[in-house]
């Protein structure tokens, strides 16, 4: 499953809707924090190193997804600053390639007004999430990464865009973004 991300409850939000088990990648500097690093892992949180290819995470990845978890990764590699979604990073395209499982697309929407990066606690609100089809891991490999990382771009923020306005909720303009 691949997600935007809003928030420090995504991994729950993502998870809670499915009855399979599943991990998470989270930046390794998380299980450095005392308390928090032993609650992201309590998550099946694998550490992953930010800014390049972490193949000791991918192997790990792999592993679970082979012990059949779900996995559920956020290839925005970071939280949104404003609710929107940024470019999906092309380098999750060789995950998904090697994985050669289907890629179920989630969209989050209202976690970043009840948490957002800037805010230490959280606040009530309503938060939505939406399950898009499957993709097959033959178009993941037709695609290639950077069209791939396009392609899945324009899904999530097509579904982010459906769901702000099924729950009367002004979408996002990205016209400025695809320039």
């Amino acid at each position: 499953m691949v997600s935007n991300h809003q928030s420090f409850l995504d991994p729950m939000l993502n998870a809670g809707h499915t009855t399979r088990q599943c991990c998470f990648a989270a930046r390794d500097s998380l299980f450095e924090i005392p308390f928090f690093g032993r609650f992201v892992h309590s998550f099946n949180a694998i550490p992953l190193k930010r800014g390049h290819a972490d193949m000791v995470a991918m192997r790990k990845f792999l592993e679970k997804l082979n012990d059949n978890f779900g996995l559920v990764l956020y290839p925005e590699a970071t939280r949104t600053r404003n609710g929107k979604i940024a470019e999906i990073k092309p380098g999750f395209s060789l995950l998904a390639r090697r994985a050669n499982v289907p890629v179920i697309p989630a969209v989050i929407d209202g976690a970043f007004e009840c948490w957002p990066r800037h805010r230490k606690l959280f606040r009530p609100g309503k938060i939505f999430v939406m399950f898009g089809p499957p993709i097959p891991p033959q178009k993941i490999t037709e695609l290639g990464d950077r069209q791939f990382a396009k392609e899945l771009t324009n899904i999530l923020r097509d579904m982010q865009k459906e769901l702000r306005l099924k729950v009367g909720r002004e979408p996002f303009d990205y016209s400025e973004d695809e320039k």
